[in-house]
Formats: structure tokens, sequence, C-alpha cells
């Protein structure tokens, strides 16, 4: 099956600019896409680049002042250094029964107080146990000059942490901790000219809305010229600033990577048996307990009927058999095959 190109782009590709790097943020223009295509960009750098963090945490000692859970919590939110994340799997992907080496990484915190002085305990003291992909996958990031890392707790004399830590691969979609970034800026049209944005104003918007330094990149509208119904953004502008787990770079690396497997999967289902490799081979089965297999009470009878649905009869908000016999709303005129 073929697909054509995004409408007026033809051949000519996404176009990348690159106008400030540093080691944890970089500014570029993203041009030769259309604003459904930057916008998913923008989502998936938030939500769906995988990252390592603490997901599980083994209290051997903790008679410090704070919770087990508080101090758990904390350990979650320290960020990881996630590089080569890749040679990681995913727990659901992996056949052990909780973590492993294929799975996680193991680190363990071991802080007494033995003076009369408070005690800081910092993410430096988090040490990564457990064989790793490289040298750097796991330990946590520090970036302060002191090199400590954030605090995790105080201690007085006599109090301890003793914990072990199992970090895990994950994304922001299920956990803010996964989030690879700390801001991603986005932002196009910086010029209101295709009135996507209603600025409220008390006197007047030039002054209490400033231009952003992206509206020195296109040209400013002319007063009184007629507005262009048919105008697209042109230029999107990002602005991504990571907190240290991955590269700035390597996260929109990987953001892209992602996103074309999401557009593989689509493209896939739509090709139908010849994008799976021929039909003979490929036989679509419904899980256990359906089809008439069941073998529990929620069994779903013919496949479209919900667990709800008291054996595909009304349910308490009427309707029946779905999509093709009654409506959701019990009412069989209209929607019947």
């Amino acid at each position: 099956m073929d697909y054509d190109a995004m409408d007026g782009l033809e051949d000519i590709g996404p176009r990348v600019t690159v106008r400030e790097a540093g080691k944890n943020t970089v500014d570029f223009t993203l041009t030769n896409v259309d604003l459904a295509f930057a916008n998913s960009l923008r989502r998936i750098i938030l939500g769906e680049v995988p990252t390592m963090a603490i997901d599980l945490v083994e209290v051997e000692a903790n008679t410090s002042v704070l919770a087990d859970e508080f101090i758990a919590h904390r350990l979650g939110l320290i960020p990881l250094n996630s590089k080569d994340v890749d040679s990681i799997l995913y727990t659901r992907d992996c056949d052990c029964e909780q973590y492993c080496d294929n799975c996680s990484i193991t680190l363990t915190l071991h802080a007494r107080c033995t003076s009369n002085e408070v005690m800081k305990v910092y993410a430096r003291d988090l040490v990564v146990g457990s064989v790793t992909p490289n040298d750097e996958i796991g330990r946590a990031v520090i970036s302060d000059p002191e090199g400590l890392g954030c605090v995790i707790a105080k201690l007085r004399q006599g109090q301890e942490i003793r914990m072990k830590c199992i970090a895990k691969k994950g994304i922001a979609k299920e956990h803010a901790k996964w989030a690879p970034t700390a801001s991603v800026g986005f932002e196009y049209d910086p010029h209101n000219k295709l009135r996507h944005l209603d600025l409220w104003y008390e006197e007047d918007p030039i002054k209490e809305w400033p231009k952003s330094k992206n509206a020195a990149w296109e040209e400013a509208p002319i007063e009184g010229a007629p507005f262009n119904y048919v105008a697209r953004p042109a230029i999107f502008y990002f602005d991504v600033e990571s907190i240290g787990n991955l590269e700035p770079d390597a996260v929109v690396q990987q953001a892209i990577k992602v996103l074309q497997q999401k557009l593989a999967a689509v493209i896939q289902e739509l090709a139908g048996d010849e994008g799976r490799g021929g039909g003979d081979e490929y036989e679509p089965r419904s899980p256990a307990g359906m089809n008439g297999a069941a073998t529990t009470d929620y069994a779903m009878d013919d496949g479209y009927r919900t667990a709800y649905g008291n054996g595909g009869n009304a349910s308490a908000w009427g309707g029946g058999q779905t999509p093709y016999g009654a409506t959701p709303y019990g009412q069989n005129t209209g929607w019947a095959a």
C-alpha cells in the first residue's frame, strides 16, 4: 500500500536548524513538516522517551525521622543516567518474576550517623551494585559544583538508613520520575498572523504581549493586509532542557525513534495481512475465554459484548450488543446492520 507525503512537503523531508546547544539544553527550529507532526514530536519528548528511575525500594533499616514511603518517593525522583537505555528490557518484556540484571539496575544506600553533628545523605551515596551495560547507566545525575547531588535525608547520632533500590526502565506517561526533560519550549507563528491565539489585553496588546526571540526569525505582518485563510505555520521553535539523565540531542533522537515506531505500527495495521508478512501465516486469535471458550464469568461471547453486558443483553443504561445490533442506549433502530 502506498502512502502520500504530507501535503505540500513532497520529498523535501523535515529540516532541523540548531540555533544553540549546551550540556543540558538544545534550541532548534523544525521546518518542512506540518503542525501535527511537530506537536507529536513535542508530546513524545515530554512523555514517551524511555529512561531509568528507581521503582522499587526494599527497606532493610530506617531509624530516621522520615517514613519509609517518604524516602522511597524521594529516591524515585532522583534522575539516573540513562545512557544506552535500549540495552535494558522493560519489566513486562522480561522473563523474570520481578526483576533481574536484564531489566533492572540495583543500587544500595547505606548511611549511619556516628557524630553529634547532623549528617546529610546525598544522591552520591547511591552505589550501583549490579552488572550494567556501561559504566554510566544507573548512576545518580550530579550537576552541582560540590559533586554531592540532591539531599535524600538528614540523620542524627545513632540513626541509620539501609536500603536496596531497584531502578527500572519506563516512560513519563507512567510516572513523572521517568521524564527526560525539565521543560520543552514549543512555539510557532510568533507574530500570531494565523490568529490561533486570541490575546486578551486591557489597552495595548503590543505592550502587554511582548514578542519572543523567535519573532526575529519571521517577517512581521503588514498592517492592514488581508487575512490569509489558507496560510499554515512553516517554522516550529523547540527549546529542550534535559534533566541530565540523557543528553538533549539524545532525547530528541529517541523521540524521533519512538515516533517512527508508532507510524510503522499504524502503517502495518492499515496494510492488513500484507504488512504482516503474508496472509497465510497470520491468524487472528481471541484471548482465552472468548468465542465460546468461556472460562470465567466475564468472558466475552462474540468479541464485542462488554464484560458487564449481562451476556450481551441490556445493561443498566440500556443497550445490548454493539456496535451492529442495538445502539448504546438500547434503541434498536437507526444503527442496525
